[in-house]
């Protein structure tokens, strides 16, 4: 069986998304969501379109990586091919030679499902494991608790308010207006909410974008996080909530999150919303 890799056009962004979407299971591992490729959508359409390597067999995508920075690569398969060895050559050759325009030369991180073959092939080629993270779950069949917070949904009007946010929450961002109106427009949007949630003083604290991958499927928390002003007082248990009450109201048959396993805080807010710590999976590396 012959695969091709190649960066998408942007016209077809739709159908990379319902592919990712298709891939979601509760059951399997986790791996590149829609959702991931709808907070990168941030960035614009072609920037977009430009960072997704699709490998096909025929007409089919059967993979997708999204290179998410200058030398990390995200990857999905759909599920019949997580332990097809043809593909699995495939994407560890190309993912190994620069020429082959996925990742470049030096060193550079993967992340695949835990599952995959890929990983074996990795191994053989002397990738190291890295960075661990934890991945959380919460089934969303019963209804989730209210959170104790006022919760208000991102649209136009409060765009800058969910900015201030991001920019609040996390150090190194580079969150924008022209960003978020970006993001809103592409088509991953169509299935997200942006939530914010207040204090008693309505004072906006905290903040979460989360995914829907369609009815009966696993949703994506990305990203949740609470101003550093404001930290320390529950509010980030109260976002995640809000965020898992929109998921389960958009269809989704549980949410999922993956931290590094470094951020205890991060994990023991999930925690504290009700989500459930699987066991850690880690990154790959190839030293340069």
């Amino acid at each position: 069986m012959t695969f091709h890799v190649a960066a998408p056009e942007v016209d077809a962004l739709d159908e990379v998304l319902d592919a990712l979407a298709l891939w979601q299971d509760d059951d399997g591992a986790f791996q590149l969501h829609p959702g991931d490729v709808g907070w990168f959508g941030r960035f614009g359409p072609a920037a977009t379109a430009a960072a997704l390597r699709t490998w096909r067999s025929g007409p089919r995508i059967v993979a997708v990586a999204l290179l998410d920075g200058p030398a990390l690569a995200r990857l999905a398969f759909a599920p019949d091919h997580l332990a097809d060895e043809a593909l699995a050559d495939r994407v560890a050759r190309d993912v190994a030679d620069p020429v082959r325009g996925v990742l470049p030369a030096g060193e550079v991180f993967l992340d695949a499902p835990f599952d995959s073959l890929l990983h074996e092939r990795l191994t053989e080629d002397g990738w190291a494991f890295d960075e661990a993270w934890s991945p959380l779950r919460r089934d969303l069949g019963e209804p989730v608790e209210r959170p104790d917070a006022r919760i208000e949904v991102v649209g136009p009007e409060r765009a800058e308010v969910r900015v201030t946010l991001q920019r609040g929450s996390f150090g190194n961002s580079t969150f924008t207006l022209e960003a978020w109106r970006a993001m809103a427009a592409g088509p991953a949007y169509a299935r997200a909410r942006c939530l914010i949630a207040y204090d008693d003083r309505d004072d906006a604290v905290g903040a979460i974008t989360v995914w829907s991958a369609g009815a009966g499927r696993p949703g994506l928390i990305e990203p949740m996080g609470v101003h550093r002003l404001h930290r320390g007082h529950g509010y980030g248990s109260a976002v995640t909530l809000a965020g898992l009450g929109a998921l389960g109201d958009l269809g989704s048959s549980s949410a999922r999150v993956a931290t590094p396993s470094s951020n205890v805080a991060a994990v023991a807010t999930y925690l504290s919303a009700g989500m459930r710590r699987l066991p850690e999976t880690r990154d790959r590396r190839r030293a340069g």
